[in-house]
């Protein structure tokens, strides 16, 4: 049986998804020792990609290898908005700034902006992840933080799509009818693993400033 592109990808990111979720800064936030601040932090890096992310998006809406990708009920920069007014205040616009490995990352996603192939490699690493393990992170931040529904965590929340595992299948559906040869396949995949090694090290970042981040 011939290997599909998503099965590809999934098994050719495996060992970097593992390493993003054994960073000392995720596996403190899992076991609830992260203060507010330190959550707060992670957001605040995660808005400056998805700014640059869902811009990508909407240049490429009409393409017909990314369109498809571009979904209105995935965008989740008015959630961070939210989320970042929740943790910030009215002025978190001025409370936050992007770490030199966010801001690494965001100018690889504009580099690869025009490249329809470059943004389904980011847009994938980024979305079935908030998808999937995404889920998780939610159910401790909200436990850890108590939050309520008006802001905190709406980034993990996606109103707009009922039935999170269907709509997982059918994006990989959508991976797999991509008309790609080899030498495409393999430049989505080397990309993609590069997306992963970008957020890898934006965690990584954060994890420098742990200490002040931990509680008892």
């Amino acid at each position: 049986m011939t290997e599909t592109f998503a099965d590809e990808l999934r098994q050719a990111t495996w060992g970097d998804h593992e390493a993003a979720e054994h960073t000392a800064y995720l596996e403190a936030l899992m076991s609830g020792k992260v203060s507010r601040a330190g959550y707060a932090e992670m957001v605040a890096q995660h808005y400056f990609a998805y700014v640059a992310l869902e811009a990508a998006g909407r240049a490429l809406a009409d393409d017909p290898v990314a369109g498809p990708f571009v979904r209105t009920e995935l965008e989740r920069v008015p959630a961070l908005e939210r989320d970042l007014e929740t943790l910030y205040g009215p002025a978190w616009r001025e409370e936050i700034t992007p770490s030199k490995p966010t801001l690494t990352y965001v100018a690889r996603i504009n580099q690869v902006a025009d490249w329809p192939g470059g943004f389904i490699a980011h847009h994938y690493t980024r979305y079935l992840g908030d998808l999937s393990g995404g889920q998780v992170i939610r159910k401790v931040a909200e436990r850890t933080y108590e939050f309520d529904d008006e802001g905190g965590v709406g980034f993990y929340r996606f109103p707009a799509v009922p039935d999170l595992k269907a709509f997982k299948v059918e994006y990989r559906d959508q991976l797999n009818a991509l008309d790609l040869d080899d030498v495409q396949r393999k430049r989505i995949v080397r990309e993609t693993l590069l997306a992963y090694q970008l957020n890898t090290e934006v965690l990584v970042e954060i994890g420098k400033r742990l200490p002040e981040y931990l509680v008892a």
